[in-house]
């Protein structure tokens, strides 16, 4: 093996522009990482805010963007038991996966599922991660439950109706046009709001209001989604598109006893993040085996054409997933 590879860096803050294919040295697998000669690398937000200079990698970290990635391990450090050499894989990453290889904790891999493709799999850990850690786990989802999730056709949307769905949920969501409203309907959702047309805040108090909402929204949609809410009900936030401040009137947050809090995964600890990935490997990770969850796909770019693959992201023109063939 060379002592070098191709990667995408950042060289400055900016637009996708900013984008540059350059060679890097080899990592190497430390304690308890196993490195991955990577087929497939995800595209997703935190990726354009790295390159847009609004949000650092965690000390120690790489430099390279790149949150998640699929392929075959070369090397383990010691102290790992799973995977081996040899085993094919999909990753949570702390960086590093617009790159021909990658280090990362061995806890964050996952078995690629069965008949599925390295393609798909590379859609897999960024998104699955963020939804079963917040819609399950911190937002405890139920089955009946009324539940809002806005940018519905989004990586995460999609991921999140279907396994909304499965566990047995009302999905409501929100989408911008009347293509991405039907493919939302089509994985599940029960009703998608154009929100170009109407109000998602009338359509749920409609339906006794929303038990759970999950958003990545923020801004002005903060306080419309305390409205949106029904009693005791629970507001997560994952992003702030719009921006994270806004005035909000928290009298309706007790007179109504309902419950704000959110979470980013980046800076969660690797132990954090490995629990995670314990928990899909026993309640989701059959679902994508037999084929009843599977990442929507949107459209796929060459490693050096990186910058394409953000243009096509941050145009909100795409329906699932974007990733990088390495």
């Amino acid at each position: 093996m060379s002592d070098t590879m191709r990667a995408v860096e950042i060289t400055t803050a900016g637009g996708p522009e900013v984008l540059k294919p350059v060679t890097r040295p080899m990592p190497e697998a430390g304690a308890g990482q196993v490195v991955i000669k990577v087929a497939y690398a995800g595209v997703n937000r935190p990726d354009a805010l790295q390159r847009a200079g609004m949000y650092d990698p965690p000390k120690g970290a790489s430099d390279l963007p790149g949150l998640e990635a699929s392929g075959e391990v070369v090397a383990v450090g010691d102290g790992v038991g799973w995977p081996a050499i040899g085993d094919k894989v999909c990753a949570l990453l702390p960086g590093g996966g617009y790159a021909e290889y990658v280090a990362t904790p061995a806890a964050h891999c996952l078995p690629v599922p069965q008949g599925m493709g390295m393609k798909e799999a590379a859609c897999l850990p960024e998104t699955f991660f963020t939804v079963w850690s917040n819609v399950f786990q911190r937002g405890g989802l139920k089955a009946g439950e009324r539940f809002l999730l806005h940018g519905g056709s989004s990586g995460i949307g999609t991921t999140a109706i279907q396994l909304a769905r499965h566990f047995g949920a009302r999905v409501f969501v929100t989408a911008g046009s009347p293509e991405k409203c039907a493919a939302c309907t089509d994985l599940g959702a029960e009703r998608a709001i154009n929100y170009r047309d109407e109000d998602f805040v009338e359509v749920l108090r409609a339906e006794g209001g929303a038990d759970l909402i999950l958003d990545m929204v923020g801004g002005d949609y903060i306080p419309r989604n305390i409205k949106a809410l029904a009693d005791d009900g629970r507001l997560v936030q994952i992003a702030f598109l719009q921006g994270p401040k806004v005035e909000l009137n928290f009298a309706q947050v007790m007179t109504r006893r309902l419950t704000i809090t959110g979470s980013t995964l980046r800076p969660q600890s690797d132990l954090s993040k490995g629990r995670i990935a314990e928990s899909l490997r026993e309640q989701v990770w059959p679902l994508l085996d037999a084929g009843k969850v599977a990442p929507v796909m949107d459209s796929e770019f060459p490693l050096d054409r990186a910058c394409d693959a953000h243009a096509r992201m941050e145009s909100s023109g795409h329906i699932g997933k974007i990733v990088l063939k390495v």
